[in-house]
């Protein structure tokens, strides 16, 4: 189901401002984060992979990743931006592939990583894409993300002003917006948001600035990554240990509080 016809603009300008992405999982997931007030869907592809089973890193198959997007489409009325790793694919025309698909399952917005391989791959990936996305009329917002920070793709010194290089090459390549995981110093956002002309995305992790200070520094994006799926899998745990030990159905039930109508979120 392709995206509604102005979803890539809201999409984009979303960063003019701030965005905040609580990342979700599935259509249940998606439908929660919006009731919560969130502008636009963004997936984790950690999350969505543990959800099906799947090691994150290109573990999941593309055709389980469109669907839940297809299905998270379907509940929801704001822009979806998914996590598509390296474009599930160390070739451009494969990950181009891939990207049409997500794109047809209702996508205006993609991530795609770097991670240990080569730049220039990663850059050829970007241009493959866009055209992808301009052959289906898609405005697509391409979220380069490079992991020169959270992978050490360099020696320290050198992450600062290999991550601006990365950034420019991305923009030169079709990107949107730069995403460097692991970017936490105030000094080194700064000295990004100077040296990028894209629109700075962060990644959400402890000691990280919150998100005032964020805005203040010139970042416009912060994404909870795999954030709520730990905070809900700990829920999940914890009120199954305590369920299996005493079997208090009423301590269960009061830890879910009041109760949502999810079938009236869901009929069609």
């Amino acid at each position: 189901m392709p995206a509604r016809p102005n979803d890539a603009a809201i999409f984009a300008a979303l960063h003019k401002d701030f965005l905040i992405l609580p990342n979700a999982w599935d259509a249940a997931s998606a439908a929660i984060v919006q009731r919560a007030g969130a502008k636009a869907i963004a997936t984790s592809s950690a999350a969505v992979a543990w959800a099906h089973g799947f090691a994150d890193g290109h573990d999941v198959p593309i055709a389980k990743l469109v669907l839940a997007v297809e299905e998270i489409a379907r509940v929801v009325s704001v822009p979806i931006t998914c996590d598509a790793e390296g474009g599930y694919s160390d070739d451009p025309a494969g990950a181009a592939e891939n990207v049409s698909a997500l794109i047809g399952a209702g996508v205006v917005g993609i991530n795609l990583e770097d991670g240990k391989q080569p730049h220039e791959l990663h850059l050829k990936k970007i241009e493959a894409a866009r055209n992808a996305a301009e052959r289906a009329g898609v405005a697509l917002y391409i979220n380069a993300r490079t992991d020169v920070f959270l992978k050490r793709l360099v020696p320290p010194e050198q992450a600062l002003e290999e991550t601006i290089r990365r950034g420019n090459a991305a923009k030169q390549a079709g990107a949107s917006g730069l995403f460097a995981p692991l970017v936490m110093k105030p000094e080194d956002i700064k000295a990004i948001v100077a040296g990028v002309d894209m629109p700075l995305n962060l990644m959400a992790w402890t000691g990280l600035p919150d998100a005032a200070a964020l805005k203040a520094l010139g970042a416009k994006r912060l994404s909870a990554a795999t954030g709520l799926f730990h905070v809900a899998a700990l829920a999940v745990k914890q009120s199954a240990e305590a369920f299996l030990a005493s079997g208090d159905a009423g301590a269960l039930v009061a830890a879910g509080g009041e109760r949502s109508d999810y079938n009236a979120w869901f009929k069609r």
